[in-house]
């Protein structure tokens, strides 16, 4: 509101406020002003009423408005009045403190003028001085800090020769730690120019140090030494990369191991080729394989394995170095967490990959192994050699399970596959060698010692070397020395040197076997002892100095032999009187090896154990059969009625003959005969050699080479008997009743061939013949009791008498075992009883007196014979008696007796009722016997 109008005419305020005036009309008053009239100073009010004016002037109207304003401007100036009246003391307070305020300001303009007259004389008298030392001071600090700075800088540049002196010396943590702060010290002075250039020569070097770092990590593949790996470890640790350096030494491990058999099967190659051609480096390792010969294979083998051992002992002495390492780390104190955390993460990683990697390296070597078996045929490899390489890859599967619990079966089947190849090989080699050796086998007895055992053998060695089969035989060798050693694995005994593929050059001559009895043949010295042993009479048991001691009675005949003729025996007859040294020839030795043999690689290797165990029984089914053939066919036993044979022998021979024996061989023309492949699988029949004569009577009929064969056969049968446990251990369950069936069918029948060899010898040693013509000489229908027998009699038991000697003259020569005399007895005894029998049944007339004198004949024949023998029961005595004493039935009885007996022939049945016609049976029982005989079927025995 402007008032300048307004105060221009205001009155004496105190007048204004002494008039009465109503304050609400007042209020209406100053309400009736124009708004106008509130605005800014600038207003201009004069214009502002004179632009009102009306165009005709009414002067009451004027005078009428202007009373109104002056109204207005009353009203207001008593309004404005009234404030400023209002607000009078507390104007006059403000203005006291202004006054303050100035007398303030005064005083301080007073202070500042004091002030800045001291400034003046402090800056001349001591700031321009003091503060120009102090600059001086700063400037120099600044140069100080650059000097060093300078001197950093030129240190920095001097590292390229500190870090390549630690890389020669392999001190890769210390060079990584130098670099790093270098290139920590070279961002700090980046702003220097000459310092951007060395930084990415330190990144360069860094570069290069993990290359040799990379190259460092390679080289503990093969030779892993702690210290180095340490060092390695520790710089991948600085370099925080070590989960990198974990998949760089897997690759590593990967590559050395196919380098390294490469590098291994290339020098033997190279050596073998003989000429410079350069062309097999070019060449894939498979390839390369089978180009190794017979006689490089195995050393070739070996080293492979000995440099694939190198390398899995690294692996497995790495796992160990991080096993150990992990187990400081496990209690870290005052770490940071996150540092903690990421240590626990890469020790993780690393754990995971190192168990991964287990199987991984063992599947290469198995893949770089199996290709260099396969390379190559070992189907003509020597036994020996073929028995070390099964024992090496043996060896070789067992650090495979200590390695990573692997079965390894890519070994096994290439192993296997060679194995069923060469096996098949060698077994149809051994079979021809044995039917050679059969057909030139002169059946004399090989003189063994006494104590003689198949664990003697070097074949049989593996036995006793342990119980459990899948351990190689040099492994055995190895752990037998010391039961610690047992507890021990591969990786344990071989850990720091040494090496489970080393060969021992002395192995071999620790196997030596001492099973011959001393004959002379050895050396000079064992000729001297073996005459000195004959000269003592204390080494010389009793019973040698005698020709003979029957073994049933023990029983000395007159005639002893004198030292002398002791003396005079030849050298090799020595050891062959002692009653327990085992009966057996150099064939059978022979065989017993190669069931060894057999064995070996059996135990060596369980896959193919069921081929392995039914070429060993075709070993013994080939000699049980030769022994058959050679000494023991004869078309006579089917009329002896003796049943030689039994049906389970008769069974086994058969079936032998139809699987083994190549019948067609013999024939010009043999190979149009049969499929071939069938016919491979067969042997041809042996033939006895020609230096064994079985027809001379003087030798009873080759009985010391049938004694000896038969022997033989059945020693072989015990052995293989001893080794049944053994054989059934190693044979898959699905095929332990093909075991069991030629044991039980096979094996247990050897004993029974005694029975057809030595009724042959029994069926000519006495001449049967003529006691059926002296008998038929012997008048029975006598009428008076006779007290002596008759002369048959005597000639027969002089027969028996002579069988004796001859017995005991071949006794000198080989040894006739308790069993083997009594089958010769029971034979000779039994075919005598049988040609009484026969006698008796020719007689054409008998009387009782007459069969009297039959009795009398056989007790004295049985009251002889029992001192010749200690047989009992004497065999077929009743044979004889029962037929004697028929003649005393009656016709009811002996009808009965018919029917009962049908071990008696037709003819003697025949014989004994024509016999008794007219004495107690008439023609009519005759002819109802007869008929009765007639109708019986009588099935041979």
């Amino acid at each position: 509101l402007s008032f300048r109008l307004f105060l221009s005419g205001l009155p004496d305020l105190r007048e204004l406020r002494e008039q009465p005036i109503d304050p609400q009309a007042e209020q209406e008053i100053i309400d009736s002003i124009e708004e106008v009239y509130f605005s800014n100073d600038s207003f201009d009010m004069v214009q502002h009423e004179l632009e009102k004016l009306p165009p005709e002037l009414n002067l009451q109207e004027l005078e009428d408005y202007r009373d109104k304003l002056k109204r207005q401007q009353a009203a207001v100036s008593k309004k404005v009045a009234d404030l400023i009246l209002e607000k009078q003391p507390s104007y006059v307070k403000e203005l006291e403190r202004v006054t303050a305020l100035q007398t303030n300001l005064q005083l301080a303009a007073v202070i500042c003028t004091n002030a800045r007259r001291q400034l003046s004389v402090a800056k001349e008298g001591f700031t321009e001085a003091s503060l120009g030392l102090l600059a001086n001071q700063r400037r120099r600090q600044l140069l100080t800090g650059l000097l060093k700075s300078l001197r950093t800088i030129k240190t920095l540049q001097r590292t390229d020769v500190r870090l390549s002196e630690m890389l020669e010396e392999e001190d890769y943590p210390g060079a990584i730690q130098l670099c790093l702060e270098c290139q920590k010290a070279a961002s700090t002075f980046k702003h220097y120019s000459c310092i951007s250039e060395l930084n990415s020569k330190l990144q360069d070097t860094l570069e290069q140090i993990e290359e040799q770092l990379d190259v460092a990590l390679s080289k503990t593949c093969k030779h892993f030494d702690v210290s180095h790996y340490t060092k390695v470890q520790l710089a991948y640790t600085l370099l925080g990369k070590t989960q990198t350096a974990m998949d760089q030494l897997h690759m590593h491990f990967t590559q050395a191991i196919h380098n390294t058999v490469f590098q291994v099967v290339l020098g033997y190659v190279e050596l073998c080729a003989g000429n410079a051609d350069t062309k097999f480096q070019k060449m894939q390792y498979k390839d390369l394989c089978t180009h190794i010969t017979l006689d490089s294979y195995i050393p070739c083998l070996t080293d492979l394995c000995k440099a694939l051992w190198e390398v899995m002992l690294s692996y497995h002495r790495t796992m160990q170095w991080h096993e150990e390492h992990d187990k400081q780390e496990a209690s870290p104190t005052g770490s940071n967490p996150r540092t903690l955390l990421s240590s626990v993460v890469d020790r993780s990683y690393v754990k995971k990959k190192l168990e991964h990697g287990l199987t991984r390296i063992w599947q290469d070597v198995q893949l770089k192994v199996k290709a260099y078996i396969l390379g190559t045929d070992m189907s003509n490899f020597k036994y020996d050699d073929f028995i070390v390489v099964l024992d090496v890859i043996s060896r070789l599967m067992q650090v495979g399970e200590e390695f990573c619990g692997s079965k390894s079966e890519v070994l096994q089947e290439s192993i296997k596959r060679q194995s069923v190849n060469y096996f098949k090989n060698y077994h149809r080699a051994r079979l021809e060698e044995l039917r050679m050796f059969l057909e030139n086998e002169t059946w004399e007895l090989c003189p063994v010692k006494s104590n003689f055992n198949i664990a003697q053998l070097h074949e049989f060695k593996f036995m006793g070397q342990c119980r459990s089969p899948s351990v190689s035989p040099s492994r055995q060798a190895a752990s037998s020395s010391g039961p610690a050693q047992e507890q021990l694995s591969l990786f344990q005994q071989y850990l720091q040197e040494g090496n489970p593929f080393e060969m021992p050059a002395e192995h071999r001559e620790e196997e030596t076997e001492d099973v011959l009895a001393s004959n002379g043949y050895e050396s000079d010295e064992l000729e001297k002892s073996v005459y000195q042993d004959y000269d003592s009479d204390s080494d010389v048991p009793e019973e040698l100095k005698q020709d003979f001691v029957d073994e049933q009675t023990g029983d000395v005949p007159l005639k002893s032999v004198s030292r002398e003729t002791i003396r005079s025996k030849k050298k090799s007859d020595y050891n062959l009187n002692k009653t327990n040294a085992p009966i057996l020839t150099n064939t059978t030795l022979n065989v017993i090896r190669l069931v060894g043999k057999y064995m070996q690689m059996m135990n060596i290797l369980k896959p193919i154990a069921f081929d392995v165990i039914h070429c060993v029984s075709q070993l013994f089914d080939y000699y049980l059969y030769a022994v058959y053939t050679f000494f023991g066919r004869n078309d006579m036993y089917e009329s002896s009625g003796l049943g030689l044979i039994s049906s389970r022998l008769r069974t086994t021979l058969n079936r032998i003959q139809e699987s083994l024996i190549d019948m067609e061989a013999a024939g010009e023309n043999a190979g149009v005969h049969g499929p071939a492949e069938d016919r491979k699988e067969k042997v041809p029949s042996p033939h006895l050699s020609q230096m064994v004569v079985l027809t001379n009577s003087g030798t009873l009929y080759g009985l010391a080479q049938r004694v000896v064969a038969t022997e033989s056969l059945v020693f072989l049968a015990e052995q293989f008997e001893s080794l049944q446990s053994h054989l059934d251990t190693m044979m898959p369950a699905a095929k332990k009743p093909f075991l069991q069936q030629f044991y039980s069918q096979t094996v247990s029948t050897a004993s029974e061939l005694r029975k057809p060899i030595y009724w042959i010898v029994a069926a000519k040693a006495i001449d049967y013949e003529q006691m059926l013509l002296l008998m038929a000489g012997v008048k029975w229908d006598i009428r008076e009791i006779m007290s002596q027998h008759n002369v048959y009699v005597d000639v027969l038991l002089k027969e028996f008498e002579q069988f004796n000697k001859r017995l005991g003259d071949v006794s000198r020569h080989v040894r006739i075992p308790l069993p083997v005399s009594n089958v010769l007895w029971e034979h000779c005894i039994r075919l005598a009883n049988r040609t009484l029998v026969e006698g008796y049944a020719n007689v054409k007339k008998c009387s009782n007196e007459g069969r009297a004198l039959m009795q009398l004949d056989f007790q004295q024949f049985l009251m002889k014979l029992e001192k010749l023998t200690d047989l009992r029961p004497i065999p077929d005595k009743e044979f004889v008696e029962t037929y004697i004493k028929a003649y005393y039935l009656t016709e009811n009885d002996m009808e009965q007796f018919i029917k009962n007996h049908r071990e008696y022939s037709m003819k003697q049945l025949a014989n004994l009722v024509n016999v008794c016609l007219g004495s107690h049976i008439n023609k009519k029982a005759r002819q109802k016997l007869l008929a009765a005989i007639d109708d019986i079927d009588r099935p041979k025995r």
